[in-house]
């Protein structure tokens, strides 16, 4: 018994994997598993009942957090071009400029896929709206099944890693804390608060470097296999149109202000188009409601669970366990980002985040990582890990809504060019760190 206490954090944030697979809720299971093991804790002299307390003050700053208030605006904004004809028009308003050339549509899927990235909440919800807009009119237009696929899919993960998704919203507030809390780990004053928009300017680079390797591979597809992507009929090629979210995609405003100015021209515009009645509009808030109450109980859990694990010496065991592994803070990094790539064969982005950030990267940024460095590498691998097979995200998603005329192994296939991309842009992240850390020290 005395072995198992110093390991209870450890056992804990192992038996959520043993949960999940019941089917509960995740916010449910973190917080049901976490109060569970504060109770054996404190029964075993390992957790301090009281600690409890701070649990309310916790949750009410999840409310009060102004970056966090940006969610329920972005879920907001991508109901509305999910209820109304937005989302698509901005796809046939890319095709009408790429559409007369082999590859165009593939190349408009991409661009739209970085320009829905801000109202993503989830890569499901990336995947199925690009899926439902792209995938058909790519089929359609003759396009190879794989190449359509891996182009969807590719493009549908981007919400992950592109700002100010709402998957980088709270993993950078997340990574404020952590660098924090690290600081405290090394001995020294809480000192150099982590900016948001520092980590936001810091995966511009990682991001622009991944999106152009995306479209070499598709421009260069549609010059050696034309045939693979042929372009659209000229009967389905429109004009280019006003394109909407500017303020979002170029970030020139703070991201709750950005976030609000989208759903008020996506509003207005959706009104003026007459695609927005009062019926629809009063189905959309009842809609961003529950999604926005289910990501902020998600949240609640993971708090709840990250407190407990503290109050059970989690972190300092996980710190202790990386300084301890040979290699230093490398090897130390590869080890929890091994685990975090797997972790998204079964668990969405903000799912990961929630769980990973808190309790293992305080012990890498006490261990001398860049946190802006570390946030850019934590987003592309999570990104990657929703592309491999058999069981990432993205290709569940896709499976989910592909015509039964495109098989499962066209899926796999077509997203392997794009992993092979995805660990390119990783390695080179790697080796030159300064692609993250670069611009936001420039600008300071």
């Amino acid at each position: 018994m005395s072995v198992l206490v110093p390991s209870l954090g450890l056992i804990m944030f192992a038996a959520v994997f043993l949960v999940l697979p019941l089917g509960f809720p995740v916010g449910f299971t973190l917080m049901g598993t976490a109060l569970f093991f504060s109770l054996i804790g404190h029964l075993l002299g390992a957790f301090d009942l009281p600690l409890l307390t701070a649990l309310p003050q916790r949750l009410i700053g999840l409310m009060e957090n102004d970056l966090l208030q940006a969610i329920p605006l972005f879920v907001y904004l991508r109901v509305i071009m999910q209820r109304t004809t937005l989302a698509q028009e901005l796809l046939e308003a890319m095709s009408g400029l790429f559409g007369s050339h082999a590859g165009g549509l593939s190349i408009s899927t991409v661009i739209l896929g970085a320009l829905l990235a801000p109202t993503t909440g989830a890569v499901g919800a990336s995947v199925l709206t690009l899926g439902l807009l792209a995938l058909p009119a790519m089929l359609s237009a003759g396009y190879r099944r794989s190449l359509a696929c891996g182009v969807e899919c590719s493009a549908g993960t981007l919400g992950t890693v592109l700002p100010p998704s709402i998957i980088l919203i709270v993993l950078a507030d997340l990574m404020r804390g952590a660098n924090a809390e690290a600081q405290v780990m090394r001995g020294e004053d809480v000192h150099g608060a982590l900016v948001i928009k520092d980590i936001y300017v810091g995966m511009l680079a990682p991001v622009g470097i991944l999106l152009a390797l995306y479209l070499v591979y598709v421009v260069a597809t549609a010059l050696l296999r034309p045939a693979d992507c042929p372009p659209l009929p000229p009967e389905r090629r429109i004009a280019f149109i006003a394109l909407l979210l500017g303020s979002i995609v170029t970030g020139r405003v703070y991201t709750v202000e950005a976030a609000a100015l989208g759903a008020i021209v996506a509003t207005i515009y959706a009104w003026a188009r007459s695609e927005l009645t009062w019926t629809r509009w009063a189905e959309t808030v009842r809609t961003v409601m529950r999604l926005t109450g289910m990501m902020f109980l998600l949240l609640m859990g993971a708090s709840t669970f990250t407190l407990v694990f503290r109050g059970l010496n989690g972190v300092q065991m996980v710190h202790g366990l990386l300084g301890k592994l040979p290699g230093g803070l490398d090897v130390a990094i590869l080890a929890v980002f091994a685990v975090t790539f797997c972790f998204g064969f079964f668990l969405d982005a903000l799912e990961i985040v929630l769980l990973v950030v808190p309790i293992a990267l305080p012990p890498l940024l006490a261990l001398g990582a860049h946190p802006i460095w570390l946030t850019a590498l934590m987003a592309l691998t999570v990104q990657t890990s929703f592309l491999m097979p058999p069981s990432g995200f993205a290709l569940f998603f896709l499976r989910s809504i592909a015509p039964r005329d495109v098989g499962t192994r066209d899926i796999y296939a077509g997203a392997l060019p794009f992993i092979v991309i995805q660990l390119v842009a990783i390695v080179l992240l790697w080796r030159f760190p300064g692609l993250a850390t670069a611009l936001p020290a420039m600008l300071d």
